[in-house]
């Protein structure tokens, strides 16, 4: 992951590429929707869980969680 810039990740968003990755103990996948528009959904769901099991965050807020996102993987096909 070290090696794995926000520019590379962000670019593969931009190529198509749908991503899963853990925050918090959560599992997610982003994928880009259009031009600065990403939909984050969680796919382990938790009881009692505060955080949207939907989501549609500006890249800004991708910037933000990308610092803290842990086991990114590529969504195979």
């Amino acid at each position: 992951m070290e090696d794995y810039s926000f520019e590379k990740f962000w670019k593969d968003l931009d190529d198509g590429y749908q991503i899963y990755f853990d925050y918090m103990d959560i599992r997610y996948l982003i994928y880009k929707l259009k031009k600065n528009c990403y939909k984050k959904e969680m796919i382990t769901v938790k009881e009692k869980c505060p955080h949207t099991r939907h989501e549609i965050i500006t890249l800004k807020r991708v910037k933000e969680l990308f610092d803290f996102m842990e086991n990114i993987e590529y969504k195979a096909f």
